[in-house]
């Protein structure tokens, strides 16, 4: 799948860049140009694979370059102002060449959270191509301002993508981990996970052809219907004896021989169905429900069973209640077989009640303070108004 990605704001810009780092690294070719926008130009400076021309430094005439300070109503207003500075990154893009948009921010924040939506919503607007958002979550111990901010973010964005795609940071943030080192290792589970996803079907030069291949129309046919969407994932790896061949804990073919036990390999891709699915998601969710689903999975071919992936498949129909789920292989020359399970039109999500009803405790708290702010302001000052006259 061909894709035009627009990181926006920090967490966006730094996806992106990383995803260029994944294609270069797996020669995937996913993505078919990246762009990335913020109203922080240190944030832009700071990133080492979107090209110069591509990072858009957006309302200077309003922050000067110091971004919003997490203020996701100010980036909106921004983003609606120099929509047109934006654009013109996006005209350079060979829309004929690309499947679709993927917008990605961090819904926490300020340039991202407000700007994403507006983007996305002009985007649906021009364009034909699908435009996705993915958009990843706080973690509950950032503070009740980015809780807040993500609230309003996520129930803006999902209704201006046709699909939004979510990472949740609480999930995956591990304790005694440094700030930088664990946003890092946040980064590359996100980027693994969408591109086994979004990288299924590309065939090289060289690389054997799936038997049942999964391409972009999958994907496409998947995400349709909107909604929110969260990717399962699992792999074990294979590995390379001293005389050549495949010696796999996978398969328990403990002797290096050539043959496999098709029976092995079919129970082990299913157990590998099994624990994507029902394993840590991109959105802890429960998959009881979910409208629709894709099942890929890669490896050597060899050890690609038909039967395994039919069997995987026919679980992941009884499980979801979805008449819609499908599946195939992706063969890659790669010391791993992996699963990756796309969930969309998720409903049954616990952790987006509870950000919202955590966000509206922080609203209310704040119109408290505010309001009690202002009574304590004057206070203070009517007690001197008797003895001293104003300025003005």
């Amino acid at each position: 799948m061909k894709l035009a990605m627009i990181g926006f704001g920090q967490a966006g810009g730094k996806i992106v860049d990383r995803f260029l780092d994944y294609d270069d690294r797996t020669n995937s070719g996913i993505v078919r140009a990246a762009i990335a926008v913020n109203t922080a130009k240190a944030d832009l400076i700071g990133l080492d694979n979107i090209p110069q021309e591509n990072r858009v430094l957006i309302g200077q005439a309003r922050v000067k370059g110091h971004g919003v300070g997490a203020d996701n109503e100010l980036g909106a207003e921004v983003a609606e102002e120099d929509i047109d500075e934006v654009q013109n990154a996006i005209d350079a893009i060979p829309t004929h060449e690309v499947d679709a948009f993927l917008v990605v921010a961090g819904m926490g924040g300020g340039s991202g959270s407000g700007g994403a939506p507006v983007l996305a919503k002009h985007l649906k607007r021009i364009y034909t191509i699908p435009v996705y958002g993915l958009g990843v979550l706080p973690g509950t111990d950032e503070g009740g301002i980015y809780t807040l901010n993500a609230a309003r973010s996520f129930q803006t964005f999902v209704r201006e993508v046709d699909n939004l795609l979510v990472f949740d940071n609480d999930s995956w943030r591990q304790t005694g981990e440094s700030v930088e080192g664990g946003y890092d290792q946040i980064n590359e589970e996100i980027v693994r996970r969408f591109g086994v996803l979004f990288g299924a079907g590309e065939v090289g030069d060289g690389q054997e052809v799936a038997e049942s291949v999964v391409d972009s129309s999958e994907i496409i046919n998947t995400l349709s219907g909107g909604g929110v969407s969260t990717v399962g994932y699992a792999s074990e790896e294979v590995e390379l004896n001293t005389s050549g061949g495949l010696l796999s804990r996978f398969t328990g073919n403990a002797d290096g021989g050539d043959g496999l036990d098709a029976a092995n390999t079919t129970n082990r891709i299913t157990s590998l169905v099994r624990k994507a699915a029902l394993g840590r998601l991109t959105l802890p969710c429960e998959i009881d429900g979910a409208e629709r689903a894709l099942l890929v999975l890669s490896g050597p071919t060899e050890y690609l069973n038909r039967k395994g992936i039919e069997r995987g498949r026919k679980w992941l129909e009884e499980e979801t209640g979805s008449m819609e789920v499908r599946g195939g292989d992706f063969p890659r020359n790669e010391p791993e077989v992996s699963a990756a399970i796309l969930l969309a039109g998720v409903t049954n999500v616990p952790r987006i009640k509870r950000l919202q009803q955590v966000a509206i405790e922080a609203q209310d708290n704040m119109e408290d303070i505010q309001a009690e702010s202002q009574d304590n302001l004057e206070t203070l000052v009517e007690d001197d108004e008797d003895e001293l006259e104003p300025l003005f």
